[in-house]
């Protein structure tokens, strides 16, 4: 069992038996009172995110989870198919537990799978990516006094906002974390 006070982004727990992922953590404090921390969460099973309250001096109960490097096969529909680059293993994740980081997964890439007690149930992106800009809008002379910026789509369907200069066929990487563009690779 842990306290709520040390809850912070990354750290997951078992709570009415169910699974969860901070994703985003805050702690207040009234004037007068016990203080509240407010959590936004993501159910590792079900992959839904909500919003969990707590009030300090609760305690939830924290779990040991296994980390195991796997590279990244294919996407079959709503699965995504993974290879544990040690056993050769090949777990499958729907869609809807990867979130937002269906948008960073390429062929090939090496990401860390989180296990509980044999389940696969989340990823660890490395904190950048490389992706091929697939679209790109025209450029249009005279905006490079403003330092302007358009807005490209990747090979994986995430748009992401970069100088003017990047053109289709570029490679770029991204921060896996904000979703920025960080610099052409």
């Amino acid at each position: 069992m842990i306290d709520v006070n040390e809850l912070r982004s990354g750290v997951t727990f078992m709570l009415d038996g169910d699974l969860y992922k901070v994703l985003e953590y805050s702690h207040h404090k009234p004037g007068r009172g016990k203080a509240t921390i407010r959590t936004k969460v993501r159910n590792l099973r079900s992959g839904s995110v909500l919003e969990k309250s707590f009030t300090s001096g609760d305690r939830i109960q924290d779990i040991r989870l296994d980390y195991n490097t796997v590279q990244f096969l294919y996407q079959d529909g709503d699965f995504f198919h993974f290879m544990d680059t040690e056993t050769y293993e090949q777990p499958t994740l729907n869609a809807s537990m990867l979130g937002e980081a269906i948008n960073f997964l390429t062929e090939g890439l090496e990401v860390k799978l989180t296990f509980y007690q044999g389940e696969a149930l989340d990823i660890d992106l490395p904190t950048a990516v490389d992706l091929k800009v697939e679209e790109s809008e025209p450029a249009v002379k005279g905006d490079t006094a403003t330092g302007a910026n358009k807005i490209v789509t990747t090979q994986t369907g995430l748009r992401v906002q970069v100088p003017l200069f990047v053109e289709a066929g570029d490679t770029i990487r991204v921060d896996t974390r904000t979703g920025n563009y960080l610099t052409r690779a």
